[in-house]
């Protein structure tokens, strides 16, 4: 995982990539909690806890966030994906070819005018997407077996 964007540049093309994990509108638990779980003492707090009482608490987090995110597996649409807002609020700013992105674990490719695209990779468990760049052009791809 990528815990900070990565600007890369290949072929001519300028790439943005980046987990995608907090950034843009909206989000604010999840933004509270990467501070939280990323805060040298709290870490510390959780190293020092017995391994059976920290797996407990992983495993019930874990869980209530996938119920709580159950529902927002599908296209928001356009206006609403907090990624692509990011991504047009950061063309603003800078030219990029690409902003790839996984967080949303949702396999989209949003044109976002300019010569810009927005790529989200998607997941491997049940869409079996990824991202190939060939040098001149990235397109998501799906696996087939």
């Amino acid at each position: 995982i990528i815990s900070d964007e990565l600007i890369i540049e290949r072929g001519g093309k300028k790439l943005y990539l980046h987990h995608g994990d907090g950034l843009g509108p909206g989000d604010k638990k999840y933004k509270f909690l990467r501070k939280v779980f990323r805060n040298p003492f709290c870490q510390w707090l959780f190293s020092v806890l017995p391994p059976r009482v920290g797996m407990f608490i992983a495993n019930g987090w874990s869980g209530k966030s996938r119920i709580a995110n159950a529902n927002k597996e599908h296209f928001l649409g356009e206006e609403n994906e907090w990624l692509a807002i990011y991504a047009k609020e950061m063309l603003q700013k800078e030219h990029f070819d690409y902003f790839v992105f996984g967080h949303r674990h949702l396999p989209l490719d949003i044109d976002l005018g300019h010569g810009a695209r927005y790529v989200n990779l998607g997941e491997w468990i049940n869409y079996n997407t990824y991202a190939v760049f060939d040098g001149e052009e990235l397109r998501l791809e799906t696996y087939k077996a």
